[in-house]
């Protein structure tokens, strides 16, 4: 069979529904003003991002009420036991092994569905660990907060990118105050803090992460080419996995 030209392709991709079967969808107006593709290829692409997204909330939601509420979990976490020590640092750890060969082969399909997957359990275990050692209703608290400030600054987003405003200007800034986040964590880790430390960090890593989530979000609108719905996906993820622990050590530090 011939191979479609370029113009044959984009056709197709405008009569589908799926993004790398060469279909868009129906529906969705510009997202932007002076918007020069397809709007309804962006709102394809915006879909299958948040519907990962989804996927990912639900089964890392999932596995950390598991380890949080199956009282042998925590039990053992808590335990000090050189075991216990080894599966805490470990799962701490796993995230960051796995994140390496994911970026790696973010766009080779279908294996980078493995490695995302992979990525995902690994994180969701590591959350598990942190929210079995934590208190309830700090949990409780990082949760309903992480799920509000999440949708708040989504709709605000689209909404402020539909108006012209762009937030590509915030990177240098968040890549600045990520460095400071990482010394003052390594710092943490080396001579522990008190609980006004940890509550100041925990309160300036959420507005950090928090402007993350409004950068990502412009950057899905508008930068991100279509087969990029991992990076995509997976930015948005570490943001708020991201903000959901820094609310955590504020709710746990002040409690």
């Amino acid at each position: 069979m011939a191979e479609m030209s370029k113009p044959q392709e984009l056709e197709t991709q405008k009569k589908g529904g799926d993004i790398e079967s060469g279909a868009a969808g129906t529906g969705g107006g510009a997202l932007y003003p002076k918007m020069t593709e397809d709007p309804r290829l962006r709102w394809a692409f915006i879909r299958k991002v948040y519907s990962i997204l989804t996927a990912q909330f639900l089964f890392t939601a999932g596995v950390a009420a598991a380890m949080t509420f199956i009282r042998p979990i925590p039990d053992f976490v808590l335990s000090h036991t050189p075991a216990s020590w080894a599966a805490y640092f470990g799962l701490l750890l796993s995230p960051l092994i796995v994140l390496w060969p994911m970026l790696h082969y973010r766009e080779r399909h279908p294996v980078n569905l493995f490695w995302l997957a992979l990525f995902t359990l690994c994180t969701s275990l590591s959350i598990g660990v942190v929210s079995a050692t934590l208190g309830g209703r700090a949990l409780l608290q990082a949760v309903i907060l992480t799920a509000t400030i999440l949708v708040a600054l989504t709709i605000y987003t689209f909404w402020a990118v539909r108006k012209g405003h762009d937030f590509a200007f915030l990177y240098p800034f968040l890549f600045s105050c990520l460095l400071v986040l990482l010394v003052f964590l390594i710092i943490q880790l080396c001579f522990p803090l008190t609980k006004i430390a940890r509550a100041i960090y925990g309160c300036v890593a959420s507005v950090v992460f928090s402007a993350f989530i409004v950068y990502d979000t412009d950057n899905l609108i508008k930068r991100h080419t279509y087969d990029q719905y991992i990076c995509a996906a997976i930015s948005l993820y570490l943001d708020v996995i991201n903000l959901f622990i820094s609310l955590l050590t504020f709710s746990a530090a002040v409690e």
